[in-house]
């Protein structure tokens, strides 16, 4: 280990000025592979400081990059691969939806909206995946109803991010609580608290506040037994179940269901896990090369530089808590990616609230609402992007983030969790 240099966090730096310098100039944000651009810092890495040997590098970069935590994250992220491919293939996702409007007095169909989307994301553990299933709802409302469309899938977006936030199989989830060395339900526990909030107050606007009474058109037949996956993956992670042992049965389960409820032949619900675990191979990559950057970052004393920094203005629990809350927000804002930002952050705030008496479950909390704050707010972001995109570019990113409550409430929720804390 060397002393705490500058120019050890040039890897870093490069990566982002690389993905922020190219997304604006091509005012694409997604055009950019972030496996390259990451790969490309990679490199910078291993050049960096010719005195060391490539192989004492090489070294530091296996060893970060095959890390305990890292291994678990990627096998957790395949599961969950896997049980959201098996779900989708045999009905759930179509069955939760038309259950919630099946059931919503058309006075309450956006906030029954906003409330559907915080149940399926919460299951599915993927905002995109969300706004993706519900977003054509939201322009079938607006066909029926003109004007209601930012509303509406201001909704969906926000829902999506609620799920995102808490979900026991979301990717945020899996990183923040991996990062931080912590139970996924004890961070549950802490989390839900700064979430539920906000979106109490938001389904209250919709309910109450929404000037649309509007009707989607059409017979909404459902099967409950189809949901039945997604609630036992809840309540199950919830109950203390290791999460592996969570995925593994909710596969079987909805296997199961899949073969006996559904036409789908026994090789079709397998092709639909193999899809959902290639899903996040990308992102198995991307953990590893993360982990071994910065590993090497490490070793040149660039974590050290930045905790030397960040020590002077940290004093105590609550401004370290800000200062993890702080940088989360710029790297997110940044990379406009919630689960990138989580990986890249992670070790640094692990750091910061081992030094300052921060309790892991709550460092984990505040990783992950953080980074779902800023990226469920983004214009440049995959989720306000993907709901304008469905949409066929009717509203514009910016008209979309003037229709957004949640997310604003939930980095206010935030705030204040960490200003007024219990003694």
């Amino acid at each position: 280990m060397f002393r705490s240099k500058f120019w050890a966090l040039l890897p870093l730096l490069v990566f982002i000025v690389l993905y922020l310098a190219t997304s604006l100039v091509l005012n694409d944000f997604y055009k950019m592979p972030v496996i390259v651009a990451f790969l490309i810092a990679a490199v910078v890495a291993f050049v960096l400081y010719p005195r060391i040997s490539f192989h004492e590098k090489t070294e530091h970069f296996t060893r970060s990059a095959g890390d305990p935590n890292i291994m678990l994250m990627i096998l957790i992220f395949v599961l969950a691969g896997a049980f959201a491919g098996v779900s989708k293939s045999m009905g759930a996702v179509e069955a939760t939806i038309n259950f919630g409007l099946a059931h919503l007095s058309p006075r309450f169909l956006i906030a029954g909206l906003f409330l559907t989307a915080c149940f399926i994301s919460l299951s599915l553990g993927t905002s995109v995946g969300t706004i993706v299933a519900l977003a054509p709802i939201a322009v079938g409302m607006s066909e029926s109803v003109p004007g209601s469309l930012a509303v509406a899938l201001g909704a969906v977006v926000g829902g999506a991010m609620f799920g995102d936030n808490l979900s026991m199989i979301s990717d945020t989830t899996i990183a923040a609580t991996r990062t931080q060395g912590v139970e996924m339900r004890e961070k549950f526990k802490v989390n839900f608290w700064i979430a539920l909030p906000p979106a109490v107050v938001t389904f209250a606007i919709y309910s109450f506040a929404s000037p649309f009474n509007i009707v989607v058109p059409g017979e909404h037949t459902y099967s409950l037994v189809r949901i039945v996956p997604y609630l036992f993956v809840l309540v199950a992670a919830l109950a203390g179940l290791n999460v592996i042992w969570v995925l593994i049965a909710g596969i079987v389960l909805a296997l199961g269901i899949g073969l006996w409820h559904s036409n789908a032949s026994i090789w079709q619900l397998i092709e639909s896990m193999n899809a959902g675990i290639a899903s996040m191979f990308e992102l198995s990559v991307l953990c590893l090369i993360i982990g071994g950057v910065v590993g090497l970052i490490r070793h040149y004393g660039g974590i050290d530089y930045i905790l030397t920094h960040v020590a002077r203005k940290v004093k105590g629990v609550r401004s370290g808590e800000l200062g993890i809350a702080a940088l989360t927000a710029l790297v997110n804002a940044s990379l406009a990616n919630n689960t990138i930002t989580i990986l890249i952050v992670g070790p640094l705030a692990k750091r910061i609230a081992d030094e300052n008496g921060i309790e892991p479950r709550r460092s984990a909390s505040i990783l992950d609402t953080i980074s779902c704050f800023v990226q469920g707010f983004l214009p440049y972001g995959a989720q306000v992007l993907a709901a304008t995109a469905i949409a066929s570019q009717q509203i514009t990113p910016l008209q979309l983030m003037a229709n957004l409550y949640y997310p604003y409430l939930l980095g206010l929720s935030a705030l204040v969790f960490i200003l007024i804390r219990k003694r």
